[in-house]
């Protein structure tokens, strides 16, 4: 199995973390601070380093920088508090795979080691802006990405309430999925271009795909034409075609949101939620 560095001043986090990986067959590497870390990255063969961001001295995202220099293609995991968004924006901007949000899961913590450790290539997500009220990025037309930019936009939000918090995050997946899967083509070598900006009075998403756009009368496929009197007609229609199951998402997002605007090819999408203030 895989070595694993752990690097965070809280010996019960240690603990727990241990608990949950060497059962796995994994090897534990612990360190205490980020010189420990790197220390440890100088004289052992590490897999994967899962980091935590509030540390004495040396913070995560630093620690990731001084890594990089050494190690530029390790696979890292950022642990960080709910409501860090400086944290997760530079931990992205410094390639981090995946963030587990405190408190995480026994599960949630699995997943996002399985994940990290598979032998796919990392996705290489570009942070074009890294401003808490402007999020732009370059991201490669892989359904991967999707969870990862939710967490990451969602950490965004953290003053929101949860119910405003939860409509953005659904919105925003959907419309991303469907840049993704139907602008395209799930080629990772293509790329989808998204904005976030978060304003006084409202938060706006961009997303803008590499396909040709399309035609909103001929998507029988998603729930949003489904005829009068036959509310499931897409399902089977997606069933024939051999699509993922869903086709609710412009439906919804059109219930979730204040406004949904399209350009003329409709391969650009901004959606608005106004805030109260």
């Amino acid at each position: 199995m895989s070595q694993i560095l752990v690097v965070d001043d809280d010996p019960a986090l240690h603990d727990l973390i241990k608990a949950a990986l060497a059962s796995e067959g994994h090897t534990l590497l612990h360190a205490s601070s980020g010189p420990d870390g790197l220390a440890m990255l100088a004289r052992a063969p590490v897999s994967l380093a899962l980091i935590d961001y509030v540390m004495p001295g040396m913070d995560g995202v630093e620690f990731l920088q001084r890594l990089r220099r050494e190690h530029p293609a390790l696979k890292a995991i950022m642990m960080t508090a709910f409501g860090t968004p400086d944290a997760v924006l530079g931990a992205l901007r410094k390639g981090v795979c995946d963030f587990l949000v405190k408190p995480f899961t026994l599960a949630d913590l699995r997943t996002a080691v399985i994940t990290a450790l598979d032998e796919t290539p990392q996705l290489q997500i570009e942070v074009i802006s890294a401003q808490p009220h402007w999020v732009q990025l370059r991201v490669p037309c892989d359904l991967a990405a999707v969870p990862i930019l939710q967490k990451l936009l969602t950490q965004l939000k953290a003053d929101l309430p949860e119910d405003t918090r939860e409509a953005m995050a659904y919105a925003f997946r959907e419309m991303l999925n469907n840049a993704i899967e139907h602008g395209g083509k799930l080629d990772a070598s293509k790329f989808v271009e998204v904005l976030c900006v978060r304003l006084k009075s409202a938060i706006i998403y961009w997303i803008k795909d590499p396909g040709e756009g399309f035609n909103p009368a001929e998507l029988e496929h998603a729930a949003v034409n489904n005829p009068v009197g036959d509310p499931f007609r897409h399902v089977s229609v997606r069933d024939e075609k051999g699509l993922r199951a869903g086709g609710f998402g412009i439906l919804m997002v059109n219930q979730l949101v204040d406004e949904l605007v399209y350009n003329e090819r409709r391969n650009e999408v901004m959606f608005i939620k106004y805030l109260d203030r």
